[in-house]
């Protein structure tokens, strides 16, 4: 339990771990191609390298910084992080399930691709027992790698979330212990047709976000430029603008502004939530972030790939994760940039109608078997206490005594 609740204590918040995810304070200036990027900015570290982080930065993109250049934002973010740490140190030997998954799972690796690691781990029943609540994931410092409880894991499987469909499914995974190989067995229990909504039409909705989001950025670049100008136009007066070059209606057109400017102030990037604070903005010679997480051509080329995985899963009644052939050529072409954003939800509409033929034809059960899924985590849960009671050797045994010293 002392991992755990060590992280109760006073930190030095030079001394914390920065994980992947951690959101920290930049503590000196930098240019960025010949941009100012001032101290006191928030940024997220999205990986460690060569001995500090890649750190993303809303609206100017990932930098470079060395650990004494970065603090975690927040006591909660310190906690946060000295958990995280905790944990993946007392907990990465009770993992019992590992895959690769990701690009290099499914056949569009290129020299630039990471390999990434999912898995589970399963908590001593020492750890169950007292007041602090467990953790629940494990996340190795750069973000390559997830290991979920075996609990978690459960639960998500029954919902056919796809990530965790995928770690039990994917053909690289194998079992590191036997409670691992438990799960192997049983894992025909977590197949449903609800991967019908999990995979596919979830992918489509999200489609449909990052199309929206485009539009947005779009939009916003124009209302910048107009913004920039002197006189700065008013409200009645940039409406009808952005109603006429966006195909709105002026209702349409001030509702559009309204989410421009609240999105910039949910980044950090205004000072007020309103269209003075974007004026602000635009006339300090601020822009959009270009590489905004949600328009980066990675996610709209996995939500393909996840309408056709639950195709064929849901046709075949088995999934198939490697892209091949043509569809592996459009994939790629997404990944690298080269299909503009509408015309990858247009091939996703195209694919719905067999995505739903398939749903309705296919031979997979409506739910997931949830007494199958109870028994193995029961079953999991009675090897664990045997091994903690009778301390069979390993990291599932329960820790050792301290011996008092002899008088």
């Amino acid at each position: 339990m002392a991992p755990r609740l060590s992280a109760l204590v006073e930190l030095d918040p030079q001394a914390v771990p920065l994980p992947h995810g951690t959101e920290v304070t930049l503590r000196v200036e930098r240019l960025h191609h010949g941009r100012r990027v001032p101290q006191g900015l928030v940024g997220r570290v999205v990986r460690a390298r060569d001995g500090g982080f890649d750190v993303l930065v809303t609206g100017v993109g990932e930098l470079w910084y060395e650990r004494a250049e970065l603090a975690p934002r927040r006591a909660g973010q310190l906690q946060f992080a000295q958990r995280r740490e905790a944990a993946w140190s007392a907990l990465h030997d009770c993992r019992v399930l590992e895959a690769t998954v990701g690009s290099r799972a499914w056949g569009l690796a290129d020299t630039q691709s990471d390999t990434d690691l999912r898995g589970a781990f399963a908590l001593p029943f020492s750890w169950t027992s007292g007041l602090a609540e467990p953790p629940t994931e494990l996340v190795s410092a750069d973000g390559s790698a997830t290991y979920w409880e075996t609990h978690k894991l459960v639960t998500q499987a029954l919902r056919a979330d796809p990530n965790t469909l995928e770690l039990l499914f994917v053909p690289s995974v194998r079992a590191l212990d036997e409670l691992g190989q438990w799960l192997l067995d049983a894992r025909e229990a977590f197949v449903s047709k609800l991967l019908f909504g999990s995979f596919g039409r979830y992918a489509l909705s999200q489609l449909d976000k990052l199309s929206a989001s485009q539009r947005l950025a779009e939009h916003r670049d124009l209302v910048l430029d107009w913004l920039s100008q002197t006189p700065a136009p008013s409200l009645d007066e940039l409406a009808p603008r952005l109603a006429s070059k966006a195909g709105l209606d002026e209702h349409g057109a001030r509702t559009r502004l309204k989410q421009l400017y609240r999105s910039l102030f949910d980044q950090g990037l205004l000072e007020t939530n309103d269209l003075a604070g974007l004026t602000a903005y635009a006339r300090a010679g601020g822009r959009r972030p270009s590489d905004a997480r949600s328009l980066r051509p990675k996610n709209a080329y996995n939500l393909l790939r996840l309408i056709e995985l639950a195709r064929g899963w849901l046709a075949d009644g088995r999934p198939t994760f490697e892209a091949t052939g043509a569809f592996k050529t459009t994939l790629l072409a997404i990944k690298q940039g080269e299909l503009a954003l509408d015309e990858v939800l247009a091939r996703a509409e195209a694919m719905s109608p067999a995505l739903e033929a398939a749903r309705d034809q296919s031979a997979l059960p409506e739910q997931p078997d949830y007494e199958r899924a109870d028994a193995l985590l029961r079953r999991i849960n009675q090897e664990l206490a045997r091994r903690h009671v009778l301390a069979v050797p390993g990291p599932w045994a329960p820790p050792r005594a301290t011996k008092e010293p002899a008088p």
